[in-house]
């Protein structure tokens, strides 16, 4: 094994020393927005923006190299009403100064309310995951505690397949 680089110089933490992010109302801000024409959504980064949580997203990117602070908001036609509200969200949280435009980096730095709750999935090796889902509000909700938090969203127990029960030897005829 290769020798960590300053070892006598890093401080030691241990496991508890991150606060781990709860289910809740956040007020967060936009740090990144990526569009993706060819699928209709835009790739939303935040980040928390308030609070004690505040540079959550930040701080595991510099820990970890990613964030799991992050939303996918489609503006396809069969989505345009839930695109409305986002928006309409981002607006009242930024009002009077921010108006949507149809650009999306105008999105960047924006403040943004949203509701975090959890909800299992299955990975690739078939273990059950859990990931964030997210819902924004506008910022004085949760300013306000005006947010309900969704319940933890479950994956439904498999049920064991139904083995074979042999029919008794009825002297050759089925017994039906």
């Amino acid at each position: 094994m290769k020798p960590i680089n300053n070892w006598n110089e890093i401080e030691a933490q241990g496991n508890d020393e991150s606060k781990r992010l709860v289910p809740g109302g956040y007020v967060c801000r936009i740090t990144s927005v990526t569009d993706n024409p060819e699928k209709q959504y835009l790739y939303i980064e935040f980040d928390i923006a308030e609070g004690e949580y505040t540079g959550y997203g930040a701080n595991m990117m510099e820990r970890f190299g990613f964030t799991p602070l992050k939303m996918y908001r489609s503006y396809s036609e069969k989505a345009a009403g839930m695109f409305k509200g986002f928006i309409q969200d981002v607006e009242a949280s930024n009002a009077p100064h921010y108006k949507w435009d149809w650009k999306e980096q105008g999105l960047v730095g924006r403040i943004i309310g949203v509701v975090l709750g959890e909800e299992e999935y299955r990975k690739q090796s078939g273990e059950i995951g859990t990931r964030w889902s997210v819902r924004t509000k506008p910022a004085s909700a949760i300013r306000e505690g005006k947010f309900k938090v969704p319940e933890k969203k479950c994956l439904p127990v498999e049920q064991p397949a139904a083995t074979f029960t042999a029919f008794e030897d009825a002297g050759g005829e089925f017994p039906f």
